[in-house]
């Protein structure tokens, strides 16, 4: 059996919320044994020295755009696989919303062989939950799970015929599937480039209520009292949104939610001079919504972290900023960015990657997420400290639309392990 032994590591255990210096033993791509630093360690055939760096289980990351079919120009799977590994991330659940859109067993296929093909690691995707995303007509659920799905969405088209989509949560939840959603109120958000307030009045800019949010957010959650699904709201952003979100968890409702690494870090100050690279959708929220959404991923109200990762190219970018694209690249981003969240002293680096490996892992039903026997030996090496200046054209995406261009930023993924195989290493 071959066998590899993590030794000097700070071993980050989102399950047991520890924090503390130990070793970790993989054989044959799975997580063997984890010891303390007081434990004697085993022999191992190869034997890796993480120098006192951080040993955490690699990131899961929900909500991944990769443009293929239709847009491979912005991103493929193989750009995408390699930002994913230089980023920690060893798990990308992909979204459907591509040209066409993931609706069909034959698409899911062809996108999961191309992943198989190109990317060196782990893709799970999402298939679409109506038909083009258009909202009329559900797709087969059974059949595109049967193909490999591990969640529906229609991703930021909100399915606005409460019908439809009442009869797609009951199929879903026959079949036990999990739907996300985009909790949003299309009517108001139509047309929006940023959160309404002083900052966008005096802007100029169309702009959103929050309260947009919370209405998708109720009536979600009023057809969930109907038909019991499970269900993954994919970006609480907003302060108003997080009393609904406690109440229908408290009831016992099969509910989780996410929030993006850009809401969390960001906010509507950020766009400044009408820096396209900061629209985003939902738009950067008001400093006390980004408070409460950090509180709420704190307290584990909000389970999930993610990057949101949308390539967009230059041409759709360099637009005045009411006609720009929306969204963000965010893979190689997230882990440097959340531990903003670490050096601010908000959140400590168990919570932070409970929120981004463990919960995300455990609410599709997959293994890995955890530091323990038996698991995935999906891991990442990174040193928290290591300070540098993001250079966007550095960037393995093919698209390089990160708000974070020119930022200072603290943290350095130093090697990135799937099945115990490394996929990115520093040299």
């Amino acid at each position: 059996m071959t066998t590899t032994l993590f030794t000097d590591a700070r071993l980050i255990d989102p399950e047991q919320g520890t924090d503390a210096p130990g070793w970790l033993l993989i054989e044959e791509g799975v997580i063997k044994a984890v010891g303390t630093a007081n434990d004697p360690a085993p022999a191992a055939a190869r034997v890796i020295d993480c120098a006192g760096h951080c040993l955490a289980p690699g990131i899961v990351d929900i909500g991944v755009k990769v443009c293929e079919p239709g847009e491979r120009h912005k991103e493929s799977y193989r750009s995408a696989g390699l930002a994913a590994a230089a980023g920690g991330v060893t798990t990308i659940v992909t979204r459907p919303d591509t040209a066409p859109a993931i609706d069909s067993p034959e698409t899911l296929e062809f996108v999961a062989r191309r992943a198989n093909a190109a990317g060196p690691v782990n893709v799970r995707p999402m298939a679409a939950l109506t038909k083009g995303r258009e909202g009329r007509e559900m797709t087969e659920i059974g059949f595109l799970m049967d193909a490999g799905a591990v969640a529906f969405t229609d991703c930021d088209h909100v399915v606005t015929n409460t019908k439809v989509f009442q009869r797609a949560l009951t199929y879903a939840r026959a079949l036990g599937a999990l739907v996300i959603a985009h909790p949003q109120e299309p009517g108001l958000s139509d047309g929006a480039a940023a959160t309404s307030g002083k900052f966008a009045s005096l802007r100029g800019l169309p702009s959103v209520s929050p309260m947009a949010e919370r209405m998708g957010l109720d009536r979600d959650i009023a057809l969930l009292e109907m038909t019991g699904a499970a269900y993954h709201a994919d970006q609480i952003t907003t302060a108003r949104a997080l009393p609904a979100l406690e109440r229908a968890k408290r009831n016992g409702l099969d509910v989780t939610a996410g929030t993006s690494i850009h809401h969390l870090t960001l906010n509507e100050l950020d766009v400044a001079d009408y820096r396209t690279f900061f629209k985003v959708k939902p738009p950067l929220r008001a400093e006390d919504d980004r408070q409460a959404v950090i509180e709420g991923v704190r307290t584990g109200l909000i389970d999930i972290i993610s990057s949101m990762h949308t390539p967009q190219d230059e041409e759709s970018k360099r637009l005045p900023f009411e006609e720009a694209a929306s969204g963000a690249v965010a893979l190689e981003t997230l882990l440097p960015a959340a531990l903003r969240l670490y050096h601010s002293g908000d959140l400590d680096l168990p919570t932070l990657f409970r929120a981004m490996s463990l919960n995300p892992a455990r609410r599709l039903g997959l293994a890995s997420g955890r530091l323990a026997p038996g698991a995935p030996a999906d891991l990442v090496v990174f040193d928290p400290d290591k300070p540098f200046v993001m250079d966007r054209t550095t960037l393995r995406s093919k698209s390089k639309n990160t708000p974070f261009d020119g930022q200072r930023l603290q943290g350095k993924v130093r090697a990135t392990y799937v099945a115990g195989a490394p996929v990115f290493e520093v040299s």
